[in-house]
């Protein structure tokens, strides 16, 4: 009988006139399979902004930097040790400086930090991402490297000079005032982030000199671990190996709160987008409704040829099954054949329409990232809503009175 169950439910499905599915069945796939197909599009998508935004962002702030109350001295023997460590993949002195740039055009609060330019392609994305000159140009005397927004806003191109002015006083016998000096602009990086806007870097040597300090000295120690998201465990091992005096902060300090904010924002579309699945589901549910009422000679007839009430369930059920995984199924291969395909339909709809989509965004094209785990979720979730649909009415059919249903023919 179970045999018979199963080909009666598939039969179901059909339309009466012939076609592959009726029209409410149809209906039903249609809905299921939109849900799952933005669920997997939109989440990948996400992914990828999320993953992108981790690597433009955590490509260049320290992952750890190792510090003190003052000042650190003796800063090559330290990396030598940090470096020794097998949970560090690179380790370089580090200053940063809050300071005031200047144009002949404009003035901007930035974050000047020195560096070691030839260390910067193990510790950072940077170099990378210069669209005008060389990264190796910061060992030039008295050189800077701006970011794109801050370019423009002051107006400032390579071969330019611009003015930098500290918090720190210089005094001299008519007075004191800041300190400011004047350096060249030697490149321009573009991330397409807010870094653009304020991120200025510098030789290591020229932080030293507007801080003042003695060659052997650095403000601290930047960190880049292997594992990026223990990065604050392994700095604060390696604070605690180099004694007392040391303290460490890291990326999760400082950008902690904005990846938390993304990954929550992550979690309430999904939400939104179960909704779809979920109304879609109530589709199935009407679906297995509509067939045990249009059947419900059909039913009266198995009841009397003996027919249990776990074989008429079994009958809808099956319909309902079915009905869920065809629908999961032609969402899926939707959902991943346009997100693997998203850039080519960008590209078409910008041609379509005469203007860039992305201009908004920090990149000029759709990262995603498939998640074949996520993807089995959404199909495991999908499923259950719309097989707990197809419950109900199913158990429906057994209520029915055959004797009262044969009367009324």
């Amino acid at each position: 009988m179970s045999s018979i169950s199963f080909n009666l439910g598939y039969r179901y499905l059909r339309s009466k006139k012939g076609g592959i599915f009726s029209f409410t069945t149809i209906l039903a796939i249609l809905g299921l399979s939109i849900g799952v197909a933005s669920l997997i599009i939109v989440t990948s998508v996400m992914n990828g902004f999320q993953k992108e935004l981790e690597n433009r962002i955590l490509g260049v702030i320290p992952h750890a930097i190792v510090y003190n109350d003052d000042y650190v001295e003796n800063y090559e023997e330290l990396i030598e040790k940090i470096n020794a460590n097998n949970d560090v993949y690179e380790s370089s002195p580090y200053i940063e400086i809050q300071a005031l740039i200047s144009s002949s055009s404009d003035n901007k609060p930035v974050s000047l930090i020195g560096i070691e330019p030839d260390k910067e392609k193990k510790l950072s994305i940077l170099p990378q991402y210069m669209i005008i000159g060389d990264f190796e140009n910061l060992n030039n005397k008295n050189s800077v490297i701006i970011g794109s927004s801050l370019a423009a806003n002051l107006g400032a191109y390579v071969g330019d000079n611009i003015v930098i002015t500290t918090p720190d006083i210089k005094s001299t016998i008519i007075g004191s005032y800041p300190l400011s000096v004047t350096l060249e602009v030697v490149g321009i990086y573009e991330l397409r982030t807010e870094i653009d806007q304020y991120l200025v870097l510098t030789s290591h040597k020229t932080a030293q000199k507007l801080k003042k300090f003695s060659i052997d000295q650095t403000e601290s120690i930047r960190i880049k671990t292997t594992d990026l998201f223990k990065a604050d465990l392994i700095g604060s091992n390696i604070a605690l190996e180099l004694g007392n005096s040391f303290y460490i902060s890291s990326w999760k300090d400082t950008h902690g709160t904005l990846f938390e904010a993304i990954k929550f924002e992550k979690l309430l579309i999904s939400l939104m987008l179960f909704l779809i699945v979920a109304v879609a589901s109530i589709l199935v549910l009407s679906t297995i409704v509509m067939t045990v009422k249009s059947k419900e000679r059909e039913v009266a007839i198995l009841r009397t040829l003996g027919a249990s009430s776990n074989q008429l369930i079994l009958i809808f059920f099956t319909q309902g099954i079915l009905l869920s995984f065809i629908g999961i199924f032609i969402g899926v291969m939707i959902g991943y054949l346009f997100t693997i395909n998203i850039n080519n339909i960008i590209n078409l709809l910008e041609d379509m329409l005469g203007r860039n989509l992305l201009e908004a965004y920090f990149i000029n094209y759709f990262p995603y990232f498939i998640d074949h785990k996520q993807i089995l979720f959404i199909c495991l979730i999908s499923l259950i809503l719309s097989i707990s649909a197809s419950f109900l009415p199913s158990l429906r059919a057994t209520k029915l009175n055959p004797v009262e249903i044969l009367r009324h023919e």
